[in-house]
């Protein structure tokens, strides 16, 4: 895309109102194609995918932080010069659309069920053409550059033949299995949901501890949740637990059930916990699973997918399992078996995130991933340099996961998602079959109920949303993608997971060469947002009352890599300063024929401060490539931050209207250096606020638009040091009379008459007009006698400034005024004394409370010395 002169006014608005122009600017963007990627081009490529948000979801602070990072790599990669890609989709959210849809239709007095699959799948779609996907026009709003025309949904056909395919693959290399294990199990939903989808809560319950056996024969064993006895099929003890050694291999009767059960030995029992006997259910608790494998015990399930007690054998069948636990209790009571209760009690419980309830830990019959060789295969890739983990230190975070994992469980018992293609033939049959087959028919035939985890179709996300597994023209030139921008927190769920398939799919190559990992954006005091705390933000909110460009300012300004980040109100509203200070100084430069050159002026024709402020664009233009590369966008922020309001408008500006007052050939470079440096910075701030920047930049260069504008690059010139030191000499000078006028009572306004000594021999003759323009100092006249004077120490001598404050002060109110403050003073100062002379607070008080007292009573002394001196410096009235 080339840049040309376009009919465009050189004017800007009286203000800066977000809300006028950002919708209008974004459509323009997309109508033009600029984020529209082109495999054909000769452009070198920069691929990014975005984490593909639930289509039930709408754009929450989460979403605003991990968007504004990827589009400023994105927008800067384009205007590089790369064949930028940032993929957009979303994700079909299984058991999150599954239960809003269910909600709508018990509201409206119908069982899902009723409708059965293909009807309730119907409404599902009709739910998501409807509804689905508001995220998306949020989306818009945050200004992501994402190429829409390639936009991807993972129940899409595209996507789904590639879950096919990658599905029957494993299953033919037998990597996909079917096997009876344990899983967390939703009641609510009658379904296994993966370990992402449990919340761990802290809860008020219970802790029985119950004597099974009698007399000598007994054990006493504890437990938060008594229903589950009734599937006890063991108790376990530690090997060397004297206590116990004589009872392991005898049985012991469970009570209520009729039942006797085995004592068994094994290590993974604490013996200093409780009475170091543990029940053991292995049908309903991860730890007694394991137990129960290890000693061949049965595995008794007796809740049923509703999670109320079934094939238990006992009166508690039918009933809720919350009710069965109230009711197994007071029965123990009864028999005299209950020998201490705890309540509360709190512990850790998972709950679904979805349907808020307590999870069910259950033995259920699931199909699997066999992950061992494609956990290898992602732990090497990251080994071997193939894969960065941006920053270093969280690769161990990353190995410590794939390094461990489990087989993973991916059928889930639903109706929305990609079901699994597994046919059962009536004589025992298992048949997989691939996208292009033709599944086994006739009578007794009949397809696997589950659907898979939703993980698994974003597991295939970098190159499924290119075309796998066909041969595509995107797939050549966008896979691997150039980096994955995450969170830390789901580092072990999606990016594991995109790893190991992509390994396999793709022949060992990886879907990303780094992984550049982000925090979780927090309140202002480092807590965790959430409903519960009252602490959560809306960023769409925040973007109505500051604008978009506010919100991404703060959220990048914060974003330090793998750390979190604290984000507040007002720290928007300082953005929106900032904008503002921008929009005023760029208003402020065009009005004075602010203009980009052809080429710059001859640096010999250019004044200390053209030379200092263009030195210093190349130096952040170096220092914001160097940090955006290491994925530092806080830092980068931040210098973009002080460069724009420390040096060019506070400094740089000022300076110039100097040089713009005395009019002629000196003013026409100021102009261009001007036009030049806000090119470069308007530029350089695009990525992150690309609305004001895109206003801006368009209209004072009357070209197209930034979007695809040339990154800058350093000019690479040498620095002129000496221009350097002068400028910085002459802003301390300018400080230090400022702070006397300051200390003196003088309003900012008002000019006096000064007297400037030892200027020439720093070599700052030429920066004298700057001086007295901007300290508002006035060239003395004949007869010239100076009441006050100051010496500020430079580099190389001391400038003496001499000033005639003589009817510059209202003598009388500053001395009632420097009074008061001299009286407040003196009170802080007996306070404090009084205080730390007094033994029993010195003695009694904590440290820092001591120290603070000490720091208030030292202010208050140079307090009192510094009025003191403005009092007596001040004339006779």
């Amino acid at each position: 895309m080339t840049q040309t002169q376009a009919a465009q006014p050189r004017e800007l608005p009286s203000t800066w109102n977000p809300a006028d122009v950002e919708a209008e600017l974004y459509q323009r963007w997309v109508a033009a194609g600029y984020f529209t990627a082109d495999p054909a081009g000769d452009k070198p490529p920069f691929s990014i995918v975005i984490p593909p948000p639930n289509v039930t979801g709408s754009l929450h602070i989460g979403h605003a932080f991990e968007h504004t990072l990827m589009d400023v790599l994105t927008r800067r990669r384009r205007m590089q010069g790369y064949d930028a890609l940032w993929l957009p989709g979303m994700d079909h959210a299984s058991i999150a659309v599954q239960a809003m849809v269910e909600k709508q239709l018990r509201d409206e007095g119908i069982d899902h069920r009723e409708l059965g699959r293909e009807g309730f799948l119907d409404r599902v779609w009709e739910w998501k053409e409807k509804h689905g996907g508001a995220i998306l026009s949020q989306m818009r709003r945050l200004g992501d550059s994402v190429d829409w025309t390639r936009e991807r949904f993972t129940m899409d056909d595209g996507l789904s033949r590639a879950v096919q395919t990658i599905f029957k693959k494993l299953y033919d290399d037998g990597l996909i299995y079917r096997a009876e294990r344990l899983v967390n199990w939703s009641p609510e939903m009658r379904s296994a949901i993966s370990d992402i989808e449990v919340e761990h809560k802290e809860v008020e319950g219970e802790l029985v501890s119950m004597r099974y056996g009698h007399g000598d024969a007994s054990i006493v064993v504890a437990t938060t949740r008594v229903e589950t006895m009734l599937g006890d099929t063991a108790v376990a003890v530690h090997p060397d637990d004297d206590r116990y050694r004589h009872l392991v291999g005898t049985s012991i009767e469970l009570p209520l059930t009729g039942r006797t059960i085995p004592i068994v030995a094994d290590t993974r029992v604490d013996p200093e916990f409780g009475s170091g006997a543990v029940k053991v259910t292995p049908a309903h608790d991860p730890n007694d699973f394991e137990i129960g494998q290890r000693h061949d015990l049965p595995m008794l399930t007796i809740m049923d997918e509703r999670g109320r007690i079934a094939r238990s054998g006992t009166r508690f069948d039918g009933m809720d399992r919350f009710e069965a636990r109230v009711a197994v209790r007071e029965a123990l009571r009864e028999e005299g078996r209950i020998v201490a209760e705890k309540r509360p009690y709190v512990h850790s419980v998972g709950h679904s995130s979805r349907s808020k309830e307590p999870i069910e830990p259950r033995l259920s019959l699931q199909w699997y991933v066999k992950v061992g060789p494609l956990a290898k295969a992602a732990g090497d890739a990251v080994r071997d340099g193939r894969v960065a983990v941006h920053p270093p230190e969280m690769a161990k975070r990353y190995f410590d996961w794939v390094d461990n994992l489990h087989d993973w469980n991916i059928s889930r018992q639903l109706w929305w998602g990609h079901r699994i293609p597994i046919w059962y033939g009536p004589g025992g049959e298992v048949v997989c079959v691939g996208p292009d087959e033709e599944p086994p028919s006739g009578e007794g035939w009949h397809q696997d109920e589950d659907v898979l985890d939703t993980w698994f179709s974003s597991g295939l996300w970098p190159f499924s949303t290119m075309g796998w597994p066909d041969d595509t023209e995107d797939l050549r030139k966008y896979y691997p993608t150039s980096v994955l921008v995450t969170g830390y927190d789901i580092l072990f769920f999606w990016v594991a997971r995109m790893m190991m398939f992509g390994l396999y799919a793709m022949d060992g190559v990886e879907p990303f060469k780094v992984i550049a990992l982000h925090g979780m954006v927090r309140d202002p005091h480092g807590k965790k947002m959430s409903k519960s705390a009252g602490n959560t933000v809306d960023p769409l909110e925040w973007m109505d009352n500051y604008g978009t460009d506010a919100l991404r300012f703060t959220l990048a300004r914060g974003a330090n890599p793998g750390a979190d980040s604290p984000i507040s109100e007002e720290w928007v509203a300082g953005s929106r300063s900032f904008c503002t200070k921008l929009f005023n100084a760029t208003k402020f430069a065009m009005m004075n024929g602010a203009r980009v050159p052809a080429a710059l002026p001859a640096r010999d024709e250019l004044t200390d401060a053209d030379r200092w402020i263009l030195d210093r664009a190349d130096r952040v233009v170096s220092e914001v490539d160097e940090l955006l590369e290491d994925f530092q966008f806080a830092k980068a922020t931040e210098a973009l931050y002080h460069f724009t309001w420390d040096e060019f408008c506070d400094w740089y500006l000022e300076l110039s209207k100097v040089q713009l007052d005395e009019q002629g050939d000196r003013a026409e470079r100021t102009r261009d250096v001007l036009g030049h440096v806000l090119d470069v910075l308007l530029r350089l701030l695009h990525p992150t606020i690309p609305y004001i920047t895109e206003t801006l930049w368009t209209t004072l260069t009357g070209r197209d638009s930034v979007v695809v504008a040339e990154w800058p690059a350093p000019a690479g010139q040498p620095v002129d040091t000496g221009a350097a030191e002068r400028v910085e000499a002459t802003q301390k000078l300018i400080t230090e009379i400022r702070r006397f006028r300051s200390d003196q009572g003088l309003k900012p306004g008002q000019r006096v008459a000064a007297k400037l000594g030892g200027v020439s021999e720093l070599g700052l003759d030429g920066h004298v007009p700057a001086v007295r323009a901007l300290a508002r100092v006035t060239e003395p006249a004949d007869g010239f006698t100076s009441s006050a004077s100051i010496e500020v120490g430079l580099r190389g001598g001391i400038v003496t400034v001499e000033l005639d404050l003589s009817g510059a002060i209202d003598v009388v109110a500053e001395r009632k005024r420097l009074t008061k403050d001299l009286a407040a003073a003196e009170k802080e100062l007996a306070g404090t004394e009084k205080k730390l002379g007094n033994p029993a607070f010195t003695d009694k008080a904590p440290a820092e409370v001591v120290d603070k007292i000490k720091v208030r009573r030292d202010t208050a002394l140079a307090d009192i010395e510094r009025i003191n001196a403005r009092l007596s410096a001040l004339p006779e009235s």
